[in-house]
C-alpha cells in the first residue's frame, strides 16, 4: 500500500519536509515496481532511494551541526544503523534474494516513525536558526531564508 503524505509529518521546514516527501515518493515507486515483479525496476528504485536518503541524511546532519544540535550524535547513529540495514538488504537483494516487500515494509515503518520522533525534535532549533522565516524550496530548487547561504550553501553541498 503506498504512503500518503499526512501533514502531521512535516516538521515544519520546506526543505526538508520536501526531502521527506521525495524519499516517500521513492518508497511508493518500489511498491509499484514490486506490484509490476520487475526485478530490475526494484533494484534501480532501491538504488536511488539510497543514493538520494545519503544526500539527505548528509544535508540533515551538517544543517544540524550548523544549528548546534545537541543530540546530533545520536540523531547520526541512527542514520548510520538505517544504511547499515539498507546495506544488508542490496547485499541480499545481489544475491537473488526477493526483498522488496521485507524491505517496503521497514522503510515506510522506519521512515514515518523517525519523522515524526527523531525529525521533529530538532524542528524547533533549525527554524529559529533561520529566524523562524518560512524556507520555500523544492528538493532541487535553492532556498531563500533570512541567514543567505546556510541553507542554500547546504543544498549545494549535498544535492548537485
Amino acid at each position: 500500500m503506498p504512503i500518503t503524505w499526512d501533514s502531521r509529518l512535516d516538521t515544519g521546514i520546506e526543505v526538508i519536509d520536501a526531502q521527506h516527501k521525495r524519499i516517500v515518493g521513492y518508497i511508493n515507486d518500489l511498491e509499484i515496481a514490486k506490484q509490476k515483479g520487475d526485478r530490475h525496476l526494484v533494484t534501480e528504485v532501491i538504488e536511488q532511494l539510497i543514493d538520494y536518503t545519503q544526500s539527505h541524511f548528509g544535508f540533515e546532519e551538517a544543517m544540524l551541526e550548523e544549528a548546534g544540535y545537541k543530540f546530533l550524535k545520536p540523531h547520526k547513529k541512527v542514520h548510520e544503523l538505517f544504511i547499515k540495514r539498507i546495506t544488508e538488504f542490496t547485499m541480499r537483494a545481489a544475491k537473488g534474494e526477493d526483498i522488496a516487500d521485507e524491505l517496503h515494509s521497514m522503510l515506510a515503518k522506519w521512515l514515518l516513525n523517525h519523522i515524526a520522533n527523531e525529525d521533529r525534535d530538532y524542528a524547533m532549533l533549525v527554524k529559529q536558526m533561520v529566524n523562524a522565516e518560512p524556507v520555500a524550496a523544492t528538493p532541487q530548487a535553492p532556498v531563500q531564508s533570512s541567514k543567505p547561504g546556510i541553507i542554500s550553501g547546504l543544498l549545494g553541498r549535498f544535492f548537485r
